[in-house]
């Protein structure tokens, strides 16, 4: 992970021009290099997760996110032609693509 993002514990996003690269075929795309961070939300739970997140949308042109769950489990749907659904847990982020539509579910008690 690039360093320009350490130390940014929660979901955060980044603003890069470049495409990503693929990442391990069960986890999501990697960031790019020279991503920074360049703001980030509150830390979520299973009961303030907001209804916005758990609906399909999208992030704007340029900006990727990535979801670092502290604890619990994540469900996370990438919502193109073909749907793919992964969990996420520590140690096991989740990057969010640029316009790429997609929602979280919270599969127990999580914090991310």
């Amino acid at each position: 992970m690039d360093k320009a993002v350490d130390g940014y514990p929660n979901r955060w996003a980044a603003h890069d021009d470049a495409a990503g690269r693929e990442g391990d075929a069960e986890t999501t795309k990697s960031l790019t290099e020279g991503v920074s961070a360049y703001a980030r939300t509150a830390t979520f739970s299973a009961r303030s997760l907001p209804g916005k997140l758990r609906k399909s949308h999208r992030i704007k042109a340029g900006t990727w996110a990535k979801i670092v769950i502290l604890e619990g489990r994540l469900r996370y749907r990438i919502l193109e032609l073909d749907v793919r659904e992964l969990e996420l847990s520590p140690g096991c982020p989740g990057v969010v693509e640029p316009q790429v539509p997609h929602e979280v579910e919270a599969v127990e008690d999580v914090r991310f």
